[in-house]
């Protein structure tokens, strides 16, 4: 059944003027400020009237040189991977230590393999809402058994390892030299979100978070309706979870303008905000999503390739609903009435189109890697000696041991660039990239002038399956490899 959306059609006349595309000057003067903030010099963007935006070298790249590094506009880590990795809410930098990182991963998988032991038997599961700060008395009298991954032996582990390395008891050998930032709790004391900083706590929460946090100082309804929305978008697609944050961050940016203009203005309130709310000042705070969005999600979705063409109107159908049924939570949770065209179901479908079409793989690596590689590289006797301590963690953790934090961003530069089944640039983090910016580097020598390309599918694969997955995004390539391999 067609979903209804009553904002839809109320405010089609806002809704129209925020989803049309920004002008050449927006642009120009969008990135202007982009560049101008971080002092970067060596890439600019230019428009094209057949192939819309691309990023141009400014400057002459040597090959490994890095082009860019891309601070997000949104992001978010994977609903499944905070089991795994415990890391900044805002910049997604690894936080606490090696030992909470252990810990708190061990205590959490032997909790959700509980969780899935009991709900096999039918009974309930007891949790607890802060996972790395457990004490004594809420961890289990049992010896700890944890799988990781593809392992396929359970290892257990003496009774109070995890105890201990989770309140700081227990230190393992060398760690002190992979020392990451204390974990800084949001201040809404949601116990969801933790910081590397009081800086990234701050920022999250003036750019989305203080509508989406779940604390108990939230109100009681919004609180409830917030943990509805945030359990549907675990249960079903954690997109959603970033197209909130889009409409969050773009509402706050609003009330800021709104609040400038007023103190800017003074008592004149009728030459800034008249008795409807000043919609210019809106499509101000909408225009960073402008230069990413281009079809809703339920037509530039991929069909999966176990739905047969002749069920893809049903497909997307069931997708257009599942959107309607998050934004309706969302609309209950943090809804705006001066924003109001934000919460329409056109609306929330280009912000998730945007992802589906412009996101970047969110990928942080881990320091366990770093650590036990140390560990493994060193002499005897000292290795012999660690290792006592080290291996049976180790073999706990199990192989995939360490686990990339992992999520999806919009990037404002990365997503400007273009596609090449012969690229000259590539998404690639160096050792010292620890954060979740996105990190470009030259895959060859790029000269002042050129186009910055990347490759949007493996470029291995063959002509006629290069096109079909680009086909999800609404082209076909005519990179020089393409014209010379096309038959």
């Amino acid at each position: 059944m067609e979903p209804i959306c009553s904002i839809t059609s109320a405010c089609a006349t806002q809704i129209s003027a925020l989803l049309s595309p920004p002008s050449p000057n927006q642009i120009q003067e969008y990135y202007h400020n982009i560049f101008s903030s971080t002092h970067c010099n060596s890439i600019t963007v230019k428009q094209d009237d057949n192939f819309g935006k691309g990023l141009y070298a400014a400057t002459d790249f040597k090959e490994d040189e890095l082009v860019l590094k891309d601070q997000m506009l949104v992001g978010a880590q994977h609903s499944f991977n905070k089991i795994d990795c415990f890391v900044c809410s805002f910049c997604f930098r690894f936080i606490g230590s090696i030992e909470t990182q252990i810990g708190r991963r061990l205590y959490l998988t032997q909790l959700r393999a509980n969780e899935s032991h009991d709900c096999d038997e039918g009974s309930s599961s007891k949790s607890s809402k802060n996972y790395h700060q457990m004490d004594s008395s809420d961890e289990e009298e049992s010896t700890w058994q944890c799988s990781s991954g593809s392992s396929k032996t359970k290892v257990p582990l003496p009774e109070g390892v995890v105890e201990s390395l989770m309140n700081g008891q227990l230190k393992l050998p060398y760690s002190e030299k992979f020392s990451l930032p204390p974990a800084v709790p949001c201040h809404g004391g949601c116990g969801e979100a933790y910081y590397c900083s009081m800086s990234c706590a701050e920022a999250d929460w003036e750019s989305s978070h203080s509508l989406l946090c779940t604390g108990e100082s939230c109100d009681p309804r919004r609180r409830e309706a917030l943990l509805k929305f945030v359990k549907h978008a675990n249960e079903t697609n954690d997109i959603f979870l970033l197209a909130a944050k889009v409409i969050s961050s773009t509402i706050l940016r609003y009330r800021k303008l709104k609040a400038n203009c007023l103190a800017e203005k003074g008592k004149n309130v009728a030459s800034c905000v008249p008795d409807h709310p000043n919609f210019s000042l809106l499509l101000e705070a909408w225009r960073p999503i402008t230069m990413g969005y281009k079809k809703r999600w339920w037509d530039c979705i991929a069909l999966p390739d176990d739905i047969d063409s002749s069920d893809e109107a049903s497909f997307r159908m069931q997708i257009k609903e599942l959107a309607f049924e998050s934004l309706q939570l969302l609309q209950t949770a943090i809804f705006d009435k001066e924003c109001e065209p934000l919460f329409s179901l056109e609306i929330y479908g280009h912000i998730i189109g945007m992802f589906e079409l412009n996101n970047l793989d969110l990928v942080v690596a881990s320091p366990l890697e770093d650590y036990f590689l140390y560990i493994d590289d060193m002499k005897n006797p000292d290795k012999e000696e660690a290792e006592k301590i080290t291996q049976p963690i180790l073999d706990a953790l199990g192989e995939d041991y360490s686990t990339s934090c992992e999520g999806t961003a919009f990037f404002p530069l990365q997503s400007c660039m273009n596609h090449s089944c012969c690229p000259n640039a590539k998404a690639f983090k160096r050792d010292e990239d620890r954060d979740g910016q996105a990190t470009i580097i030259a895959l060859r020598p790029i000269c002042k002038g050129e186009e910055i390309t990347i490759s949007y599918v493996d470029e291995d694969l063959s002509f006629e399956e290069r096109q079909a997955s680009l086909a999800d995004y609404g082209f076909r390539c005519r990179c020089p490899k393409c014209i010379e391999e096309e038959p």
